[in-house]
């Protein structure tokens, strides 16, 4: 159990936390969620006894192992897969312990550290952590390649799996989801839900919260409040209270007639019913949540553009990639104002570089790209924060393009984006990762696009900006087209969705579930063949003894499952037994057991139904264990 109790935390001048408590039990998950500057990470550092507090208590059992997410990497000549297995500090141990044991050529410590390796699942460690970073978007060629070799993003991917390999009682992560794709993220909801521990999660992604929460942690007002439930729950408990008060009640009436507005525009707009309902559904949710974001500090809109052409933009039988590299062929894509359109596909499909192209960075292979007479694209793209002047504040960014444009007027701008006071004046230089996304944006703002070109977008971004940004592209009259991680902003703001993959760019017809459900399969599809040697002459007996360990466990719930679905079958089976003697007794058949007929009719329907389920899965049960135990007997 994690007990804080009349805890106060101060860094310099500025007072985080005072007087706060919290009570979390063992194995609950709770997303810590705050404005930034809150104190949320400040309170991670103390969880792992990096900062003491200034008073109060901060409890927890001494034997509980935590894990964390780093936040840097020193060792970049590491491969990446070894990097990972370095999570897990006890296997390290053993495995140096075990080399030493062998150099020395002493039997009993040998067995003993075998039987240790064993314990710490060590023979099936390989397989575990390549397993991992299969489901956080590594090739197995990349899993062989130094740490040095990948971008920030793709460090923190191994940062992430380094945590998610050391065996804990405590999870802590921050902000796991910022740089993974949508695959990703799903990938890591399923890991995250069948944890075992306890867990601290510090997220922006409210649908990520609502999978694998059952606790809101809310730092506010230098206090914690815990909410019971996931993120959802949070906002309809916290929104009660805010609307208590008078000045909260007038501006989530504004907002509610704002969403109205939208899904009456949204429903005349819609052309595929099932799309259609599943994003009004979405809107008629944000609608009852939204008054919990009463107090935000954006607000903001996408100024309207001078003129409209239609169509903005004409892509037609286009062949899209890098030099010779191809990477999607005849693609055709239309953008008219007034479009929302959703790019699904799996990491490295070839969305960003459909992006590209159309705002101009890149030029199509072959094929024409039109672009109508009055385009102006907006594009939002990771990089471009980069290309900000570090040296220059928000506002000196925004005379440079309006410089005969009153100051105020400026001033007022940029306060709708939180940037206010001071800060408005600072250079850029010191800015985090979430404020100079949020100028990047108030930039594109400014410049009226008509069309807007968004590539991760919410990255860096809070809660309660994510927010602001999901309802100014509500009000924006141009075409949108959206890759995001962030599932919440694509189902309140696009009305369609085209699937980047295999080399092609095509409508999909689904909603975000159906695309889960597509994805799974195209996992499977594409899975790589098993590696596993068969021929024992051409590998160590050591890689064979892990293999095969590996395989074992792999066999173990498979088998348990087959048992227990054959062991329903069977019971099943005597049910309809039973029902088919009571059948053959013609006396049920008479007018006065009518009743009992049509019940008994009814049961075997029903089990009849239940009988065909089990009996398939019985059967695919025992393909899976099959093909397993063909393997573990090649390697035998």
């Amino acid at each position: 159990m994690i007990r804080l109790q009349n805890l106060t935390l101060q860094r310099g001048p500025q007072r985080l936390l005072e007087d706060a408590e919290l009570t979390l039990h063992a194995g609950h998950k709770a997303g810590l969620v705050g404005a930034n500057g809150a104190g949320k990470s400040t309170l991670f550092a103390l969880l792992l006894g990096e900062l003491t507090p200034d008073s109060g208590d901060c409890l927890l059992p001494a034997d509980w192992r935590i894990a964390h997410m780093r936040q840097e990497i020193d060792t970049l000549d590491r491969i990446a897969i070894d990097y990972v297995l370095d999570g897990d500090q006890r296997l390290r141990e053993v495995q140096a312990n075990l080399a030493q044991a062998e150099a020395a050529q002493d039997g009993a410590a040998q067995a003993r550290w075998h039987a240790e390796l064993d314990s710490a699942d060590g023979y099936t460690a390989d397989a575990r952590a390549r397993k991992m970073l299969a489901g956080l978007g590594f090739t197995n060629e990349q899993m062989d390649r130094p740490v040095a070799d990948f971008s920030g993003g793709w460090r923190m991917r191994l940062n992430l799996a380094q945590a998610l390999m050391c065996p804990s009682d405590l999870l802590l992560l921050d902000e796991p989801t910022n740089h993974l794709d949508l695959d990703a993220i799903l990938w890591l909801e399923d890991f995250l839900k069948s944890y075992p521990g306890t867990m601290l999660l510090i997220s922006h992604d409210r649908d990520f919260l609502d999978a694998v929460v059952d606790n809101i942690a809310h730092v506010e007002q230098r206090k914690i409040t815990l909410y019971r439930g996931g993120y959802s729950a949070f906002e309809r408990a916290r929104a009660e209270r805010l609307a208590q008060q008078q000045q909260a009640y007038e501006k989530q009436q504004a907002q509610r007639a704002h969403m109205e507005s939208y899904i009456a525009r949204f429903k005349a707009q819609a052309t595929k019913a099932r799309q259609a309902q599943s994003r009004i559904k979405a809107l008629e949710r944000m609608e009852e949540l939204s008054a919990a974001h009463v107090d935000s500090p954006f607000n903001f809109v996408f100024r309207e553009a001078v003129k409209l052409s239609s169509p903005l933009l004409d892509l037609s039988d286009a062949r899209l990639g890098y030099g010779d590299k191809t990477i999607l062929e005849k693609v055709k894509l239309q953008l008219v104002p007034g479009a929302r359109i959703g790019l699904l596909g799996p990491n490295g499909a070839g969305k960003s570089t459909l992006i590209k192209n159309l705002a101009g960075e890149l030029v199509p292979l072959a094929g024409r790209l039109a672009r109508g007479e009055n385009l102006s694209v907006g594009y939002f793209a990771q990089h471009q924060l980069d290309s900000l002047d570090s040296k220059a504040s928000p506002l000196l960014h925004l005379q440079r393009l309006a410089p005969t444009e009153r100051e105020q007027v400026l001033r007022d701008f940029l306060g709708g984006f939180d940037f206010r006071g001071a800060r408005i004046d600072e250079p850029v230089l010191n800015f985090s990762g979430g404020e100079k996304a949020r100028l990047a944006l108030a930039l594109i703002a400014w410049e009226r696009p008509n069309l807007l070109l968004l590539d991760e977008p919410t990255n860096h971004l809070d809660l309660e900006m994510r927010l602001a940004l999901t309802m100014a592209l509500q009000e924006f009259s141009g075409a949108v087209l959206v890759v995001s991680h962030d599932r919440h902003l694509l189902k309140s703001t696009t009305d369609e969705f085209l699937l980047v993959a295999d080399g092609k760019v095509q409508e999909f017809d689904g909603d975000l579930d159906d695309y889960a459900r597509w994805l799974a399969d195209y996992r499977l599809r594409n899975a790589p063949v098993s590696n596993t040697v068969i021929n024992p002459d051409k590998t160590d007996k050591k890689a064979q003894r892990q293999a095969a360990a590996a395989l074992r466990q792999q066999l173990a719930p498979h088998k348990r499952e087959a048992d227990k679905l054959e062991s329903e079958l069977g019971k099943v089976t005597e049910k309809l037994a039973q029902i088919e003697t009571s059948l053959g007794d013609s006396g049920v058949y008479e007018a006065a057991r009518k009743d009992e007929l049509r019940e008994l009719l009814a049961d075997q329907a029903k089990l009849k139904v239940l009988e065909g389920q089990l009996e398939e899965r019985w059967m695919e049960a025992l393909e899976v264990l099959e093909t397993l135990q063909a393997e573990l007997e090649a390697l035998s």
